[in-house]
């Protein structure tokens, strides 16, 4: 797995993911963006991966879009047609988007372990985790605001949806640094640890004990939790009853129930 913007790694499985532009400060360019829908996707494909790691090489996790990439956007899109020029432009941003879909869309849990800078375009890729963890460093914008821009690439979508919508109007109104230890208090990250090295290992923890559990069940509760986080309880619980009659009559539901009763590990297939 080849990528000029990104280094992966997988091991135990466990995926690592690590945006690698570092003397960029991992900014994105058209390239990233490209191969990070590329890889998400193929992280749902692979089968010996049940967990992923999202991180940056560097002094910072992302510092957003390149600036370059927004400076060639007009040359992009340019046409003499205002309505074509616009559809252009549209389906532009829908492909910028397409990197934070695919993360939302693997099957696999995400985790975000986030150092230094989350800026803008950065903070959309985190957003779009499964869990958010930081070292002491970390600081989180949504940096549009000074841009004159609106975000679109998901943090004012999904940020109010385990925020406080009041915190992320005023996050994306001022543009204001938002620290490690505030991001932890107010629902940003799970935890805040206090450097790169105990964040990579503590992650590094959690995702090894998630990828010990029933990969089956796994893929089921993320799927069944995005589907509350859009949909009524009354919605959600004919969802996970469909569910269940589908997938919990499974090999790792007699696996889990013998090591149970064997007072044992129970092992599970991909």
């Amino acid at each position: 797995m080849n990528y000029e913007t990104l280094q992966v790694t997988i091991a135990d499985h466990v995926a690592e993911i690590s945006l690698n532009r570092p003397e960029k400060a991992n900014c994105l360019t058209e390239t990233s963006f490209r191969e990070l829908a590329e890889v998400f996707a193929a992280m749902d494909d692979n089968e010996d991966v049940r967990v992923v790691i999202l991180q940056g090489n560097g002094k910072h996790f992302c510092a957003g879009i390149d600036l370059e990439l927004l400076l060639s956007i007009n040359a992009k899109v340019d046409d003499t047609c205002d309505g074509r020029k616009r559809e252009k432009l549209r389906k532009l941003v829908l492909a910028l988007q397409a990197p934070m879909n695919a993360i939302e869309a693997c099957r696999k849990p995400v985790l975000a372990a986030i150092h230094g800078g989350c800026i803008g375009g950065g903070l959309d890729l985190a957003a779009a985790c499964d869990m958010r963890y930081c070292a002491a460093d970390a600081y989180f914008t949504i940096k549009e605001i000074d841009l004159g821009m609106v975000a679109d690439l998901g943090s004012l979508q999904r940020l109010p949806k385990f925020m406080s919508p009041a915190l992320v109007n005023e996050m994306a109104y001022t543009g204001r640094n938002v620290s490690a230890d505030e991001a932890e208090r107010i629902g940003l990250v799970n935890k805040s640890f206090e450097s790169k090295d105990a964040l990579l290992t503590g992650v590094r923890a959690i995702a090894t004990q998630i990828a010990s559990k029933s990969p089956l069940s796994i893929r089921g509760i993320k799927e069944v939790l995005l589907y509350v986080r859009d949909h009524s309880v009354s919605d959600s619980l004919q969802q996970i009853a469909l569910w269940n009659a589908a997938m919990i009559l499974s090999e790792d539901l007699a696996a889990a129930g013998r090591a149970a009763m064997m007072k044992s590990q129970p092992t599970f297939r991909n």
